[in-house]
């Protein structure tokens, strides 16, 4: 979990809304590491785009455009842009999603009706450091899972609030219906 804490160290001063997304939100959310990870990603408010360019100022930063890396100037990115990667010469890479919050509700991107309260969408480990909320991060792994996205939902599953399963148990219904995760939930109907 190191590099989770060097990533907190390096966010320590921005302000405004962030936490670990990906693998390492499950690990955080379960307590330990419980697989191998290849990357590091924290989410970001799309509105706060420009405000972490500036805390990251001696990063480059590239955007993905179509499954292509682009340089990223100052515009502002907007949908269907949502992935940043940064790069800093002694620090290494980041990857940085972008997540829409409209009206207090964290709104899904890839399905605009799913939303969840944007005031729990980063949750605190015991260490301090912020992550992801675990069901919005299976949620994004539901389509073609490889093994590594099963392991996180297997991790996380039971561990989830009933209110959390039931929230998933719902959207992955809405996003992918039929997907084998929803009757492994066990939720009541």
């Amino acid at each position: 979990m190191e590099v989770c804490r060097e990533v907190a160290v390096r966010m320590a001063d921005y302000v405004r809304p962030w936490g670990i997304a990906g693998g390492w939100a499950i690990d955080l959310f379960v307590g330990n590491e419980t697989r191998v990870h290849s990357d590091i990603e924290i989410a970001i408010l799309r509105e706060d785009q420009h405000r972490l360019k500036s805390q990251l100022a001696d990063w480059s930063f590239q955007k993905v455009v179509k499954g292509e890396l682009v340089e990223w100037e100052s515009e502002t990115l907007v949908l269907p842009i949502h992935e940043l990667h940064g790069n800093h010469q002694t620090e290494g890479r980041l990857e940085v999603l972008l997540n829409e919050v409209e009206n207090d509700q964290w709104v899904f991107r890839r399905d605009m009706t799913i939303t969840f309260p944007s005031s729990t969408l980063f949750l605190i480990s015991t260490e301090g450091i912020p992550y992801l909320h675990p069901a919005i991060v299976v949620l994004y792994k539901a389509i073609n899972p490889r093994e590594k996205d099963q392991a996180d939902f297997h991790a996380v599953k039971d561990l989830l609030s009933d209110k959390d399963r039931q929230w998933l148990c719902s959207a992955l219904e809405i996003h992918v219906p039929g997907h084998p995760w929803i009757s492994e939930l066990g939720v009541m109907k």
